[in-house]
């Protein structure tokens, strides 16, 4: 119900004019600050502590302004233009944040003709909970950023691209020099070799080293949501790509790289209508998010990697010439491992100090003569990963610190197929201890033949080392003693 204030006896407008003026002179009086912006958000009037916090020493020096230039994050021009009130919000200032409210003018016909703002402080003791838990958050939010930057630095130096041989000491030489350059990098290599490590140490070592790093696995991500990976989204773009959070808009992997590298690994993969649109960005340094109508500025170096044959995938048609080219500049090849067999005792080292961190507490493990021969006899279609990935193996499953050929064996080539040096080794019906001796004197095997052989001299050397006791010997090697019999039966093995 309406109060028809004007039908009142005098003595009742006389105390609403009083309790106006009280309400305003408390609010005064107990907030930090308080001005008055006219229907063109000017300051009319400011108290003198306010404007003694913003800068201006006396009062008068601010009537006149915009409310933006008196305080840098007013929001009274919205208030006044959208005759809404902001009953409560937090300001940020250079010194502590603000409590405001902010409360539009009208006059007698309901136009909006200026609007007042109080600046609340912490003598307001029942705000204490409301600044715990705007500090709580802001210390979440920075945590949370300091955590994101860190996990968008570097990762690996060149230090750690571990090798001495003519092949690693010339692919560092190359990524060294790239790293002082700001041209598109093109890794190429097998899966495997080494080629993310080399994307991290140019990026560590470049001009960019403190701005972000950030990595974008082509081949990993469904090819309808790529465009948006890369560009981002407007809210409520494209809502059949994405759904939930992402629907409120999306940063895409160029705009988080501003300033910094983009990695594409896997570029070989990517989609031939994606390729248009990232030369464009490469060309033009700047796009467009998914459904928006702004521009994002672009300024960031790029480093791409692919195991494919990329003129290959131009030949046919399916990888774009014009961008091959344009990554073509500064061309790095990670070499095989098989290529660098030198390198392999230092690298399985270096890795199993990482592993016995990880794994066992920090244990020190060393490599027998016979363990390492069998390494190198190996020619490692995995590369790198797969020597870690069999080291990796054989510290979770090795009863000793001290590694020799017959604990190793059963890790290396699993699942592989193997090279032919292997397998070689492998038909000689050999123990493992002997692996690599005279390889090249061997006849090559068919693979089921190589791997039968192996088994034989595995298991019979098993046996041998456990007095013919198949109990023992299922339990040292983890073998069901079902399955030992029927083998020992199958290779003819005498017990």
């Amino acid at each position: 119900m309406m109060t028809d204030w004007a039908g009142l006896p005098a003595i009742y407008g006389d105390v609403l004019r009083r309790a106006m003026d009280s309400l305003f002179r408390t609010f005064e009086n107990f907030s930090e600050g308080t001005f008055i912006v006219d229907a063109d958000a000017r300051v009319v009037w400011i108290n003198k502590r306010y404007a003694a916090r913003f800068g201006f020493a006396d009062p008068q020096q601010a009537i006149g302004r915009d409310c933006e230039a008196v305080i840098p994050n007013s929001l009274m021009r919205e208030v006044v233009t959208t005759g809404r009130p902001i009953l409560l919000d937090i300001m940020e200032t250079d010194r502590e944040p603000l409590v405001v409210t902010r409360l539009p003018l009208k006059d007698d016909a309901g136009a909006t003709i200026g609007a007042v703002g109080f600046a609340l402080y912490d003598e307001l003791k029942a705000l204490t909970p409301l600044f715990a838990q705007y500090s709580r958050l802001q210390q979440e939010l920075i945590a949370a950023r300091q955590s994101l930057a860190q996990a968008r630095r570097a990762r690996y130096t060149f230090g750690s691209f571990v090798g001495t041989s003519a092949a690693a000491l010339e692919v560092k030489r190359q990524a060294r020099r790239a790293a002082q350059l700001e041209a598109p990098v093109l890794l190429l290599g097998e899966s495997g070799t080494g080629k993310e490590l080399l994307a991290h140490a140019i990026h560590a070592s470049s001009a960019r080293a403190r701005e972000p790093l950030v990595s974008v696995n082509v081949a990993a991500i469904p090819e309808a949501q790529l465009e948006v990976e890369f560009f981002g989204a407007a809210p409520g773009a494209h809502p059949e790509v994405h759904s939930g959070a992402d629907r409120k808009g999306r940063v895409g992997k160029f705009e988080l790289a501003n300033g910094g590298t983009l990695f594409l690994d896997e570029i070989g993969d990517m989609p031939l209508p994606l390729q248009g649109k990232l030369l464009r960005v490469l060309q033009d340094t700047e796009f467009e998010p998914l459904g928006s109508n702004w521009i994002v500025r672009a300024d960031v170096r790029i480093i791409a990697a692919t195991s494919a044959d990329l003129p290959a995938l131009v030949a046919a048609g399916r990888f774009r010439a014009d961008l091959f080219y344009r990554l073509n500049v500064l061309t790095i090849r990670a070499p095989a491992l098989r290529e660098r067999a030198s390198d392999i005792e230092a690298l399985a080292y270096a890795m199993l100090e990482e592993l016995a961190v990880q794994t066992r507490g920090g244990a020190h493990f060393e490599l027998h003569d016979d363990a390492l021969q069998l390494l190198c006899a190996y020619d490692w279609p995995g590369n790198v990963r797969e020597l870690r990935n069999t080291l990796e193996r054989a510290v979770m499953l090795s009863d000793s610190e001290r590694i020799d050929a017959r604990a190793l064996a059963p890790f290396i080539g699993s699942g592989q197929g193997g090279g032919l040096a292997a397998t070689q080794a492998r038909t000689l019906g050999q123990p493992p201890a002997s692996v690599g001796v005279d390889v090249a004197a061997a006849e090559p095997a068919s693979w089921s033949d190589a791997m039968a052989a192996y088994e034989k001299c595995f298991l019979s050397d098993a046996l041998r080392a456990n007095g013919g006791r198949v109990i023992d010997t299922a339990k040292q090697i983890g073998m069901g003693r079902a399955t030992l019999y029927k083998k020992i039966a199958a290779h003819g093995i005498e017990v």
